[in-house]
């Protein structure tokens, strides 16, 4: 499944005498139901499928202290779903004193969405005598007032469950540690870049480990590979410059209220160059008390 930057992103710090509202819609098939099932493991009381008709009641003022935080769901599917009625109730919310609300719109590119219904086998709400792409695309020219109105973009392109939930438990976990989470990523280039990406390093410039006969097999978590990488007389310098660059961005980052940063480095072939960099990235971000995680895409290609 990749995280774009929010497209009208509210602060991330909430008064804790406004009730957290989180309104997530979307795409069919984007990631909006593993989302409901994240937020509710994430202690928020999660209503997947409301009628738009029943949203006020359910925000309803309570009396009752605390009151939990709410992830409401909003499908195309439900009965009386329309793209005005859910921006006037959504305006009419973020009006409300008592709510902190955020609308998050989950986005996905066509191709991807076609191969998700075709292997799934479901249905497309938008189908309809149409083909499953044709339903895609008649969704996704419907929905852009939604989409346009929304306070955060998530594109789950090249983002997998569990990188969707890591997202949503950095930004929106109720007992999150305040402050800024690094991801890192290695990635390969042909196969693209990372949709999730705030800063992308390029280190195709290194020597490259897949024309030595030895190390073609091996990948950047082996220590052979990173001895040969470190051979090279322009690694020194690069990895010098690079930490340089983002010790002061860091904190910069954290002052504007960034909770998650992702930071990926891309070779050929991701399982090489990149990995080795991303790991040497991550001992430094944890020498500095980071909070980081890391992962590989394309580390299961062997030719880079």
């Amino acid at each position: 499944m990749s995280s774009s930057a929010p497209a009208r992103q509210q602060p991330r710090g909430r008064r804790l005498e406004r009730r957290p509202l989180l309104v997530i819609t979307g795409m069919s098939g984007a990631g909006r139901f593993t989302a409901m099932r994240a937020f509710e493991d994430l202690g928020y009381e999660a209503v997947d499928n409301l009628p738009l008709s029943l949203l006020r009641d359910l925000v309803r003022p309570s009396l009752q202290k605390p009151v939990r935080p709410l992830a409401v769901g909003v499908d195309v599917r439900a009965r009386d779903f329309g793209v005005e009625q859910l921006l006037v109730e959504i305006d009419l919310l973020a009006a409300r004193g008592d709510l902190a609300m955020e609308m998050l719109f989950f986005d996905c590119d066509t191709e991807t969405l076609r191969r998700r219904f075709t292997e799934t086998r479901r249905r497309h709400p938008f189908v309809r005598g149409r083909s499953v792409t044709d339903g895609i695309e008649h969704e996704r020219e419907v929905l852009v007032p939604v989409r346009d109105r929304a306070d955060r973009v998530i594109d789950t392109t090249e983002m997998a469950p569990a990188d969707l939930k890591r997202l949503l438990d950095a930004d929106y976990g109720l007992d999150r540690v305040a402050g800024l989470e690094v991801f890192v990523t290695s990635f390969a280039y042909r196969e693209g870049l990372p949709r999730e990406a705030d800063l992308v390093f390029d280190v195709r410039f290194l020597r490259n480990p897949h024309y030595d006969d030895e190390l073609r097999p091996l990948n950047g978590l082996d220590a052979r590979v990173g001895a040969f990488i470190e051979q090279d007389p322009e690694y020194a310098a690069f990895m010098t410059n690079l930490r340089a660059l983002l010790e002061p961005l860091l904190p910069r980052f954290r002052i504007e209220g960034k909770s998650y940063l992702t930071i990926a480095v891309g070779c050929t072939g991701g399982c090489h160059r990149s990995v080795f960099v991303s790991e040497q990235l991550r001992s430094w971000l944890a020498g500095k008390d980071v909070r980081c995680a890391i992962s590989h895409r394309d580390i299961r290609h062997h030719d880079d």
